[in-house]
């Protein structure tokens, strides 16, 4: 390739992996912003903010910049989109961290959640419903997907399990930010409530 294009190859390549770990970790966020709100804090959420902003979209530098420096002394020859086997194919393409983490929050809110439901049973006759429910609904937002193919590599997979990796994966994180936007604000009766006020006000003005 011209030096042009091939520096346009690798500034997109570079880009690619900040924006999957600055998903991952965004993961991480939302699971410990929710785990915060159901265990109790004692601290403010004004305290979290800057940290919160810190975790999301700082601590993917953190893996970018050396994977970019390792790529650059050891595998330059030519661009690559798909990471190869080895040390240098997984330090940043593989984020094992914020999903293990998240998978643990995950268990932890959802045995919080049965604890509650289990409390008040009385009131929630369909507690099993309940908590099925919320356990649906937590998957997209804490990225738990992810963990079902973590370890099932491109090269580890073959045939139809990798089409199925493939088809998984894309439809996912593709839709992933859809679903937590219906489910978390669309969903919301404060945002519905809100939404029906702007438009019965647009009717008016109209």
């Amino acid at each position: 390739l011209p030096s042009q294009a091939a520096l346009g190859c690798r500034a997109a390549q570079v880009l690619m992996q900040y924006c999957i770990l600055a998903n991952h970790y965004w993961f991480l966020v939302e699971a410990v912003y929710l785990y915060k709100l159901l265990i109790g804090a004692v601290f403010s959420e004004k305290n979290y903010y800057r940290l919160y902003l810190y975790l999301g979209w700082g601590t993917p530098v953190v893996f970018v910049v050396p994977w970019v420096a390792a790529k650059y002394l050891k595998e330059n020859a030519e661009v690559r989109i798909m990471a190869r086997v080895g040390v240098l194919g997984y330090v940043c393409p593989c984020p094992i961290s914020p999903s293990q983490i998240n998978l643990l929050i995950f268990m932890r809110i959802l045995k919080v959640i049965l604890a509650k439901l289990r409390a008040n049973q009385k009131g929630y006759a369909d507690y099993k419903l309940r908590l099925a429910k919320a356990t649906l609904t937590l998957i997209p937002l804490f990225g738990i997907h992810e963990v079902v193919f973590i370890f099932a590599t491109d090269e580890q997979t073959t045939g139809i399990l990798r089409y199925v990796k493939v088809f998984f994966t894309l439809f996912l994180n593709s839709f992933q930010g859809f679903l937590v936007a219906v489910l978390y604000c669309f969903a919301n009766k404060e945002v519905k409530s809100e939404m029906k006020k702007k438009w019965q006000l647009w009717k008016l003005d109209h």
